[in-house]
């Protein structure tokens, strides 16, 4: 396959990776519809930078890591997967719009960024792209480029789905209707995890 087409299948992935649902998703058209959008650029830009850091590290060698002691891939995913019903649980107990906007607050920078390193659909999405896509040109410029239109398609794909979630706020107008969606949101968020568990 030519170079161009290599980067233009990657792009693609990219694409159909960082929009579809997954915990990131889910968690922040959470945050659009319990803290509105711009209470939750924090958590945007945290997922957005810090998934691109970590194709960074995983292309430099991180990769090679989990190729040599594949126990240790195995052992973060579980953790992954923990902390993500951990999330889930606390979603599910999320108060209504104004009794939440009190009591709780949106995910900060720092935490969206942390969270990348647990998260197994992104681990899935990176070593999988690592493997499968750099050849497009010579390393590190591969790398480099792929962290950032990871970077530029999680921002796009982040303010899409807090947009989404904030839009649900002239719908979703009472306490019960947002615990509904918050119960519903944690479900989804279980759900997501399944395919990381089977693959």
């Amino acid at each position: 396959m030519k170079s161009y087409e290599l980067l233009g299948a990657f792009v693609l992935f990219a694409v159909v990776a960082s929009f579809t649902p997954g915990p990131n998703n889910v968690m922040l058209m959470t945050s659009g519809l319990n803290f509105g959008v711009q209470r939750a650029q924090a958590h945007a830009f945290g997922v957005s930078i810090g998934f691109a850091f970590m194709v960074l590290v995983v292309g430099v060698g991180l990769g090679a890591l989990f190729t040599a002691w594949p126990l240790l891939y195995q052992i973060l995913k579980y953790a992954g997967v923990a902390y993500l019903l951990y999330l889930a649980w606390l979603i599910a107990r999320a108060h209504g719009l104004r009794e939440g906007e009190k009591r709780s607050r949106p995910i900060t920078f720092l935490q969206a960024a942390a969270f990348q390193w647990i998260n197994p659909k992104g681990w899935v999405m990176i070593v999988g792209a690592v493997t499968s896509f750099t050849a497009f040109m010579p390393y590190p410029g591969n790398v480099l480029v792929m962290a950032a239109i990871f970077g530029l398609l999680c921002i796009a794909s982040a303010e899409a789905w807090i947009l989404f979630g904030s839009s649900l706020r002239r719908i979703v107008t009472n306490d019960r209707a947002v615990r509904i969606f918050n119960i519903t949101m944690a479900f989804l968020l279980v759900a997501s995890i399944i395919p990381v568990l089977v693959e």
